[in-house]
């Protein structure tokens, strides 16, 4: 009896030691993680602002598969032939050349950066060996293109699927929803007056459009034969003027392309101001058709008597439609001209080898340009049209400025914004290695901009948006954005000959080649085993699931 009693009190010890140790560890685990948090970018920015959130969380790991074949290449070599498709002069600037040239070449990626590893061309080299080893640079690059695409699409999938998860149930049952916003909705934890009014008009606007979409499905349903004949005809012909504007777009897009490709080095010879303008005509008109489709859009869509959150998501629909079908556009209108065989153009090398003798740097060119020109356009809506309207509204008491008012900050527009800067980076990667290190750069700079404008300018927007299901429809566009990317990334890589002038692929007709060319290298088993995945047996199956 007397060791069962000692038994008992060795195992309470134990017992109490046990559980006062794991909740030490407990302890010193949620100070590490809250100490880790710290770390976070720009986490009391994000605190203070209360809403906006950043998407530009895969640049910099696209960069990091550029940096070693940067580092390889560092004494690297051009081994041309006197072969007439390997001619290739880039337009480097020799002796003295004037301050403009500089800027003129910075701002164009043309001259001394043309020559440089910012683009495709300056990776010409075969093979380095570094020791016993050797390593392949051709299957390193396209490995590489192929890592990050995979790793971005995987990051983003997971976010997705998180999303739809909390949307799901969100939106599971209207009534429930209902009930959490109004006796759950508040959140306890903020103590600054403007905060709670923020707070407070989110919360009223949510109920007070539930209430409006709960009052104009009972209209719907109560609709007669004639008034949904009504509506029918004038969303029909809404959509055929939507289709008009797009079709617009996307002529003029075209046509500038076109016209900047053939004219740009003409037109350099005699005036550079005027080259560097007609070289950034397709960026200009890219983005103006992104700014003024939008606005007519977001005009048109209060004629078709949607319900108020579907109007939101079409409006928006449109909007990324049209941003990321104007960069297909442009691709497709550069292309055309790379493929050009007209008289006999293509016949030495399969591509227009006089106007593109390393079409690949010419691509990565445009997608540097409307990176630059996108960073210069935000730059100057916020120091000539953001700051002036609030000095102005402060200042002035004309009835038509304060009928203008603050600015409203909208936060579907800002993140499409980023949405259409990071399809840019997928797709120019490939063509432009060093371009997400660029992108990176680019959003920490506009990161603080967009801070001070939104601090200092704007007043919250009057329909502020759902963030139970813009989470998810922003991860959802900006998955749509990387899987059009595959698109003329695919059709580059295994269509189009590779440039026979530069490049690491200069060897092979397809950067595709380079795959089944390693392949054939490798034992008879693996050689099957590798054909028999990449068939259309089964590689269709296994991208469906």
């Amino acid at each position: 009896r007397d060791s069962q009693q000692a038994e008992t009190q060795r195992l309470s010890r134990w017992e109490k030691w046990r559980r006062t140790s794991s909740k030490s560890l407990k302890k010193a685990l949620s100070e590490v993680k809250g100490l880790s948090s710290y770390l976070v970018l720009w986490r009391r920015d994000i605190h203070s602002i209360e809403g906006i959130s950043c998407l530009m969380s895969i640049s910099p790991l696209e960069s990091c598969f550029c940096y070693w074949q940067f580092y390889l290449l560092t004494f690297h070599t051009f081994l041309l032939t006197d072969d007439i498709c390997t001619i290739y002069k880039p337009s480097g600037n020799k002796g003295l050349v004037y301050f403009y040239t500089y800027l003129k070449d910075l701002l164009s990626g043309t001259g001394y950066l043309e020559v440089t590893s910012l683009f495709y061309g300056y990776y010409s080299i075969d093979a380095v060996w570094i020791s016993i080893m050797r390593y392949n640079l051709p299957l390193a690059y396209l490995l590489a293109t192929f890592a990050y695409l995979a790793l971005s699409f995987l990051w983003i999938i997971k976010r997705s699927v998180e999303g739809f998860k909390h949307n799901l149930v969100h939106d599971a049952d209207p009534f429930q929803s209902y009930c959490n916003k109004v006796f759950a909705g508040w959140d306890f934890c903020i103590t600054d007056p403007n905060a709670a009014q923020l707070k407070h008009r989110s919360l009223q606007y949510e109920l007070q459009m539930d209430l409006q979409e709960e009052k104009l499905k009972q209209k719907i349903a109560e609709r007669r034969m004639e008034e949904k004949l009504r509506i029918y005809s004038l969303r029909i012909f809404i959509n055929i003027i939507v289709i008009a504007i797009l079709s617009g777009c996307f002529y003029s897009i075209y046509r500038v392309t076109v016209f900047s490709q053939e004219n740009s080095n003409d037109i350099g010879n005699a005036n550079s101001q005027v080259n560097l303008l007609v070289q950034y005509l397709p960026s200009m008109v890219i983005t103006l058709a992104n700014f003024i489709a939008p606005l007519i859009f977001a005009f048109l869509i209060k004629f078709e008597e949607y319900t108020p959150a579907f109007e939101i998501k079409l409006t928006l629909l449109r909007c990324v439609f049209v941003r990321l079908a104007n960069i297909g556009v442009l691709l497709f209108s550069l292309w055309s001209q790379i493929s050009d065989c007209g008289s006999d153009k293509c016949k030495p090398c399969g591509y227009n080898y006089k106007l593109y003798p390393c079409w690949e740097s010419d691509v990565g060119q445009e997608m540097y340009k409307l990176m630059i020109f996108d960073f210069i356009v935000i730059l100057a809506v916020a120091l000539f049209a953001d700051f002036p309207r609030k000095l102005l509204v402060t200042h002035c008491s004309c009835k038509l400025v304060q009928w203008f008012g603050h600015k409203e900050f909208e936060i579907s527009d800002n993140v499409l914004e980023i949405i259409y800067g990071q399809t840019i980076c997928f797709i120019g990667t490939f063509f432009s290695p060093l371009l997400p290190a660029i992108a990176t750069i680019k959003y920490f700079i506009i990161f603080y901009v967009k801070k001070i404008v939104l601090i200092h300018t704007c007043k919250p927007a009057a329909r502020p948006i759902r963030a139970s299901s813009s989470n998810f429809f922003f991860l959802v566009v900006l998955l749509i954005g990387l899987l059009l990317a595959f698109v003329p990334l695919g059709f580059s890589i295994g269509r189009i000959p590779s440039s026979k002038a530069c490049g690491p692929f200069r060897n092979f007709n397809t950067s595709w080649e380079v795959i089944p060319d390693t392949i054939l290298q490798f034992p008879t088993g693996l050689q099957q085993f590798l054909f028999g995945i990449s068939s259309e047996a089964f590689a269709v199956p296994f991208f469906v699931i």
